[in-house]
């Protein structure tokens, strides 16, 4: 009886430790309310239809654009800022 209670307590605590991991960002499926109260600086970067695209700016390189279609994460994309090369030349004149 004290091994069953012991083993009972055991797994209670170790399922107990699943709730305090890494939160993931962002999921499949994941609804767009929750997406824009996690990332209140959203900005809706295009509307299709039942579609909605947000950005993300995550810091000078990287943004990521979600597409929501019917209020679900259907589409997660992360992207590179893409540097200018050639820039425009000032002519003296």
């Amino acid at each position: 009886m004290k091994q069953l209670l012991i083993l009972i307590l055991s797994i209670v605590l170790l399922s107990s430790c699943g709730v305090f991991g890494p939160n993931p960002e962002y999921y499949q499926g994941m609804t767009e309310k929750k997406f824009l109260r996690q990332n209140e600086n959203a900005v809706l970067s295009n509307l299709d239809g039942s579609q909605k695209t947000y950005r993300v700016n995550r810091d000078d390189k990287f943004y990521v654009l979600a597409t929501f279609e019917d209020g679900y994460l259907v589409k997660l994309e992360e992207k590179e800022y893409v540097p200018s090369l050639f820039e425009e030349k000032k002519t003296d004149g």
